[in-house]
C-alpha cells in the first residue's frame, strides 16, 4: 500500500502543497520589499500526467516567479491574491491528509479483522 501510485501521488501532493504554503508565507513577508517578485508553485499538471500515464508519481514541484505586473517599487505581491491562495492551499492540504488517513484507517481495520 505504501508503494502504490496513489500513496506516492498523495505524498507528492502533500509535499508540493507544503512548499506552496511556505512560498506564500515568503510572498506575504516580502509584500513591501522593493523588487520582490512573488513566487508560484506549479505541480498539478506534472502530477496529473504522472498518475495518468502510470509513471513515477513522485514529482518535483517547480517554484517560478510571477509575471504579474509590478507596482512602482518593482514588487508584484498582492496581499488579497496571497490570502486566497493560502486558504486554497490549506484546504487542499486538509483534503489530502484526510484521504491519506482514510487509506491508513482501511489498513488498520483490515489488520484488526484478521
Amino acid at each position: 500500500m505504501l508503494d502504490s501510485v496513489t500513496s506516492v501521488a498523495m505524498k507528492s501532493a502533500l509535499d508540493a502543497l507544503s512548499l506552496r504554503q511556505r512560498v506564500i508565507a515568503d510572498n506575504i513577508a516580502n509584500v513591501n520589499t522593493p523588487g520582490f517578485l512573488a513566487g508560484r508553485v506549479q505541480f498539478e499538471d506534472a502530477l496529473a500526467k504522472a498518475v495518468r500515464t502510470g509513471g513515477d508519481a513522485s514529482i518535483a514541484p517547480q517554484v517560478q516567479r510571477s509575471l504579474e505586473p509590478t507596482r512602482e517599487n518593482g514588487n508584484n505581491v498582492n496581499l488579497d491574491t496571497e490570502t486566497l491562495a493560502n486558504i486554497d492551499a490549506n484546504l487542499r492540504y486538509q483534503v489530502a491528509v484526510r484521504s491519506v488517513d482514510g487509506g491508513f484507517s482501511a489498513v488498520r481495520t483490515a489488520i484488526r479483522s484478521s
